[in-house]
């Protein structure tokens, strides 16, 4: 038999800030995230979504493995995992896990539509294809390729992800440090 502790949720609880208190829920925009709160990020949204998939036997149609590699899977399940924080918060309603499951139901339908788009599946994965407009260049094809091991997978994105993050923000600290250099000289 499967205890509590087997199954329960990962703990995202709020960390007090400096001044000891907690910092509140906000809506996260992962364009705008640092590598630093972007690594955090991703390891609380994966362990949530390894437990909601498990928890509610949650076939690859609705979640599959490489959800982590689709923009359109990342955001819903992202607002998802918020909404799911909001509502299972000690301080809301007790009648706010009712409205969580009334939104997931809906949410389960558009993940399905996404999945279905993307292309995605339990054993192989592809990019989202994208249309082309009128004017734009045809964007080469990409290929299919068999998901092996879905938990190295996911490291290596998170770690691209952060790479790209740093660098953009090395990127923008010496287009701000530039001009100013110039000056002194």
């Amino acid at each position: 038999m499967t205890s509590f502790f087997d199954t329960a949720p990962p703990s995202d609880e709020p960390e007090p800030d400096v001044d000891g208190h907690e910092e509140q829920l906000r809506p996260l925009n992962w364009n705008a995230l640092t590598a630093e709160e972007a690594r955090p990020e991703w390891l609380s949204l994966n362990n949530w979504v390894e437990w909601l998939r498990k928890a509610y036997g949650l076939p690859p149609a609705v979640v599959p493995p490489f959800w982590h590699r689709h923009d359109e899977l990342i955001w819903e399940l992202s607002a998802l995992h918020l909404h799911w924080l909001s509502c299972y918060d000690a301080d809301s309603s007790a009648s706010m896990p009712l409205t969580w499951h009334k939104d997931f139901a809906e949410t389960r339908a558009r993940l399905r539509e996404w999945v279905s788009t993307c292309g995605t599946r339990l054993d192989h994965d592809r990019p989202t294809r994208q249309t082309t407009w009128p004017g734009e260049s045809l964007p080469a094809p990409a290929p299919e390729r068999e998901i092996e091991n879905r938990a190295e997978d996911f490291v290596q994105f998170v770690n691209d992800d952060l790479q790209q993050r740093r660098l953009a923000e090395e990127r923008f600290h010496a287009r701000v440090a530039g001009p100013a250099r110039n000056e002194g000289e």
